[in-house]
């Protein structure tokens, strides 16, 4: 008697090919009531910038690192980057009124 194998289950990361949590995304924009509905790339979407964000703020943070004789990536060069990177320091500037 033959047997059905059973469909290995694959995340959702794993399918977009992305390494940040896209059911934890997904379940933190649901509970945060941003809005009524969600469509199911939104999380994907999420995701994938967050990590694109990431991904490029570590990489010029290594460079960083490298011009500064260090082998480690401390705070400071990751905030040298985002002061030196104008698109960078928009996105993170603190607006107090």
């Amino acid at each position: 008697m033959a047997r059905k194998r059973r469909r290995q289950n694959i995340s959702r990361s794993t399918r977009a090919e992305l390494q940040f949590p896209v059911s934890r995304f997904d379940r933190l924009l649901r509970e945060g009531n941003y809005s009524q509905r969600l469509s199911s790339s939104s999380p994907v979407f999420v995701a994938g910038v967050l990590e694109y964000l990431t991904s490029n703020i570590l990489e010029l943070a290594g460079k960083e690192a490298h011009i500064s004789g260090k082998k480690r990536i401390t705070a400071e060069h990751v905030y040298q980057v985002v002061q030196k990177n104008e698109q960078l320091h928009q996105l993170f500037k603190e607006d107090i009124k």
